[in-house]
């Protein structure tokens, strides 16, 4: 079968490790090797992506190699197991970072790697996959897109912020207004993106905050149409259980745009 998983960073890294586990033991009830059964591949949103002293930063993606790869720190939930913070400390002393954005040193590692390939030419795509190349990961982790969408937050009090700032610094503790994803009009689907929506027998949405994470892939001009066109089916699942939130923040960003928490509503 062919699993397509539209997905954010944490919640969707979880959602899409148990798509895995089924398949693997749907896979061991054939007699079949883990990954031979099934093909499951990740459209991922780079909404989340930012720039931040010079290196291109994708939670997002991040978080779900590091989930698959099994390299994820799951006492705090995000980023790499034995990771140390050396790096991040002088940068923080010379004012390069922020204190409420820490970079861990293997962390960096990948920021500087997928930079670099970016700064040189290489497609997002094929960064992706020599990222993934390191692991095994059970599944192919794709961009929503090859352009820069980054998303900003609007304020009550009316700042325009980078999601990050108000996510990772404030909390979502200032109340917002709207999101904008930068220069989406101009964005494209990835190759890859479409391929694995059209190709899919099942396509999933993730559990991931529906409007910053599925939000921005299924605002890319193109996405919806490729969606609607598909011949698998399209599932949703809403991170919401007796009208709360499982994780995160995401009723803060539902309250801003004037949707209910609620899975109907969502």
């Amino acid at each position: 079968m062919r699993i397509t998983v539209l997905s954010g960073g944490v919640g969707g890294a979880r959602f899409v490790s148990g798509v895995r586990g089924w398949a693997r033991r749907d896979a061991a009830a054939q007699g079949l090797p883990d990954d031979d059964a099934h093909d499951i591949r990740v459209v991922v949103n780079t909404g989340d992506d930012w720039w931040l002293a010079g290196l291109r930063i994708a939670p997002d993606h991040d978080s779900l190699l590091y989930s698959l790869s099994g390299q994820n720190d799951q006492d705090r939930g995000w980023g790499r197991r034995d990771e140390t913070e050396r790096v991040a400390s002088e940068l923080q002393t010379w004012g390069v970072t922020p204190e409420w954005f820490t970079l861990g040193d293997l962390d960096l590692g990948v920021h500087i790697a997928r930079t670099a390939w970016l700064r040189g030419g290489v497609p997002l795509g094929e960064v992706y996959r020599r990222l993934g190349a390191r692991w095994q990961l059970g599944a192919t982790l794709v961009p929503a897109t090859e352009d820069e969408i980054d998303t900003y937050v609007h304020t009550a009090d009316g700042q325009r912020m980078h999601f990050q700032e108000w996510w990772t610094r404030h909390r979502a503790s200032i109340p917002a207004v709207r999101f904008e994803n930068a220069d989406i009009e101009r964005a494209r689907p990835a190759s890859e993106a479409l391929d694995a929506v059209a190709d899919a027998d099942v396509i999933l949405l993730a559990p991931s905050n529906p409007v910053v994470s599925i939000g921005p892939i299924l605002g890319i001009p193109g996405m919806r149409d490729a969606l609607r066109a598909a011949s698998a089916p399209v599932v949703g699942v809403a991170p919401v259980i007796g009208g709360r939130v499982v994780r995160g923040m995401a009723d803060a960003c539902l309250t801003a745009i004037g949707v209910d928490t609620d899975a109907a509503a969502i």
